[in-house]
C-alpha cells in the first residue's frame, strides 16, 4: 500500500493551522489588551498604541491569509477548534455529560 501525500495540499493545510494559532493568539492579545484598558492602568497614549498595533497585526494576517489562498482553510481550522472548545466547556458546566457519554460508548 502506497500512501500518496499532495505536498501543496499538506503545505496549504499546514499554514492554514499556523495562522489558526496566530489568530487565536491575537484574540488572547486583544481580550487582555481591552482588560487593561478596562481596568484604567493605561494611559491615553499607551491604550492609543495598543489599538494601533492591534490594527496592524490584523491586516497583516489578512494580507497573509489572502495571499496565500488560505482564508477558508483557516476558517475551517478555527471552526473545528471552537467545537473542540465548547465541548470540553460544555462537560466541564455539566459534568454528568461525561458520564452520560461514558456509559453510551461503554466506558
Amino acid at each position: 500500500m502506497e500512501l500518496d501525500i499532495n505536498e501543496d495540499n499538506l503545505k496549504h493545510g499546514l499554514l492554514g493551522l499556523i495562522m489558526a494559532l496566530v489568530e487565536i493568539i491575537r484574540d488572547t492579545l486583544q481580550l487582555q489588551a481591552l482588560k487593561r484598558i478596562d481596568s484604567g492602568i493605561l494611559t491615553e497614549e499607551e491604550i492609543e498604541t495598543l489599538g494601533q498595533a492591534l490594527m496592524e497585526l490584523d491586516i497583516a494576517i489578512e494580507e497573509i491569509k489572502a495571499e496565500q489562498g488560505i482564508t477558508e482553510s483557516v476558517q475551517g481550522v478555527r471552526d473545528g477548534l471552537d467545537e473542540i472548545v465548547d465541548d470540553v466547556v460544555d462537560r466541564l458546566i455539566n459534568p454528568e455529560r461525561w458520564r452520560e457519554d461514558a456509559v453510551d460508548q461503554g466506558i
